[in-house]
């Protein structure tokens, strides 16, 4: 017992301990006597590798299939800390019995959390990985956000504060069991996973050494109104719903006019910003048909490209969505209202109004009330990292152009602001930015988009070594069927003239010929 408490104050202190290889692990059932601040330790036990099976369905994550039969045998912990009085946020850390590669790895959420989220965890655990990660403060839909109504304090442990304490907690329970502290600490998350990246980095930069944030919805209230602007562009009145199949319509009209323009014709747009693609190329002459827009169309097609804007000052309060993604916007477009996730925002969070509609959102000033609630709870925007980078910190950042949910300029332009703050150089060192086309949200698409970002990570913390490339796949059927690499932005992939265009080594990476223009 007196190890297990030595190790765990240690960690809570902030005294980073670099041990060698660690010793034989503390007996998984004595973690149930830990004591730490503020936690209540609910669960020690050993699950039998391939045993594990969790207690309530998950929700199925694209691209993030469980793999349970495959994992190996582990220390599963399961913790709740009070850090307020209306607080009870859940956490689970899984420490492996052998092999652990001394190394602590938490994982992030999706949408507004509600549960834990084992598929990831179960990722880093085959990897030889101490992983954690909590419900956020609260148990529900993910979709739903009603758990903040009266209950302001379950709003920031959504917002930072579940993840930080979950941060701190694990650290000491995995150094409580090993006997040592982990020799380096990463998170790995995309979507809100990737918002709650950018918080750790920007409000608790201490935290990790490394961090992975994959299409981050960072910029959270503004992120909310575009998932309304998005619905109203195609619900405007009967006219101007875009039938799902027109979205194939509309995809192979962008295809006909940019797929060549990165010379190769493969069916996916390297850089969607060189595209300049208008809707209005299908607007029916005559009749109308399958294979056209009717004038309303065009202009909601017009819409969902531009983004949401500031009806008294024209101000872009978040980027559209690119060409090429049409093929995903069915969620964001053909639902009959806009999804959960956005419409519960403005119910819960900012009008405390069950019955609020989302035909009623002003973006001029309901967006404003929003940020202004916020007060830097949810949203993670600071692009001051200086503290961060400063301890040695590496952030790197991933975005599919595809993505159909979450803006992918709303990344590069958080990252051009980081580089304006810190400046390049330090930017180069320390924080790096992949585009992957034809990539959708976190996952899935057109393009190859299965890569080792933690690999990558690993290499740049432990070895100094920066990504300036990372290799995609894309497979068919359990094959891999075309690769391409991943260049470091704003570098992207040129076709070097000869070799199979499914195959990364005829390529290379590249300057830009132009700067990005913003439409």
């Amino acid at each position: 017992m007196k190890t297990l408490l030595t190790s765990a104050l240690a960690v809570s202190s902030g005294v980073l301990l670099r041990a060698g290889p660690a010793p034989p692990p503390t007996p998984c059932s004595e973690m149930a006597a830990l004591a730490l601040p503020n936690t209540t330790i609910t669960l020690a036990e050993v699950v039998p590798a391939g045993a594990f099976k969790p207690e309530k369905p998950f929700t199925e994550i694209p691209g993030l299939k469980p793999t349970y039969d495959r994992l190996p045998a582990f220390c599963r912990v399961a913790a709740t800390v009070k850090p307020t009085n209306d607080s009870e946020i859940r956490f689970e850390v899984w420490l492996p019995l052998e092999g652990w590669n001394g190394k602590f790895q938490a994982v992030g959420n999706g949408v507004w959390s509600g549960q834990i989220w084992y598929p990831p965890m179960a990722q880093a655990l085959v990897r030889g990985y101490a992983t954690a990660n909590t419900d956020t403060g609260h148990e529900g839909d993910g979709m739903d956000a009603s758990f903040a109504l009266g209950h302001p304090e379950r709003v920031i442990d959504f917002g930072h504060r579940a993840v930080h304490e979950m941060t701190v907690q694990s650290k000491a329970i995995v150094a409580a069991y090993y006997g040592t502290a982990a020799r380096y600490s990463y998170w790995n998350g995309c979507s809100s996973g990737g918002k709650q990246g950018l918080k750790e980095v920007q409000q608790y930069p201490l935290d990790y050494d490394g961090v992975i944030a994959g299409a981050p919805g960072n910029n959270w209230t503004h992120l909310m109104a575009s998932g309304v602007w998005m619905a109203l562009a195609t619900h405007k009145d009967s006219a101007s719903f875009i039938p799902p199949p027109k979205f194939g319509v509309i995809h192979e009209a962008v295809l006909k006019a940019c797929d060549a323009l990165d010379g190769v014709a493969d069916g996916v747009l390297e850089d969607p910003t060189r595209c300049r693609f208008d809707p209005a190329v299908l607007a029916c002459r005559g009749a109308k048909g399958p294979g056209c827009l009717t004038t309303a169309q065009v202009e909601a097609a017009r819409k969902i490209y531009g983004g949401p804007k500031n009806p008294r000052t024209g101000a872009q309060i978040f980027p559209g969505l690119e060409r090429g993604s049409e093929t995903g916007w069915f969620p964001v477009a053909a639902l009959p209202e806009p999804l959960g996730v956005y419409t519960s925002h403005f119910k819960y969070v900012v009008f405390a109004d069950s019955q609020w509609s989302y035909k009623r959102l002003d973006f001029d000033a309901d967006v404003a009330r929003a940020d202004r609630l916020d007060r830097n709870t949810i949203n993670a925007t600071a692009p001051d990292l200086s503290r961060f980078v400063g301890h040695g910190g590496k952030l790197l950042l991933y975005h599919g152009w595809s993505d159909m949910l979450i803006a992918p300029r709303n990344t590069i332009r958080y990252y051009e602001q980081v580089r304006q703050t810190i400046g390049g150089p330090q930017t180069d060192k320390s924080v790096r930015l992949f585009m992957a086309p034809g990539m959708a949200h976190c996952a899935g698409g057109e393009g190859p988009s299965e890569f080792d970002a933690l690999a990558a990570l690993e290499r740049w913390v432990e070895r100094g070594t920066a990504p300036d490339t990372m290799t995609a796949s894309r497979s068919k059927d359990g094959k891999v069927v075309r690769t391409r690499p991943l260049c470091s932005y704003p570098k992207r992939a040129k076709y070097v003239g000869a070799g199979s265009t499914d195959d990364a080594k005829s390529f290379v990476c590249v300057a830009p010929d132009r700067p990005n223009e913003e439409r």
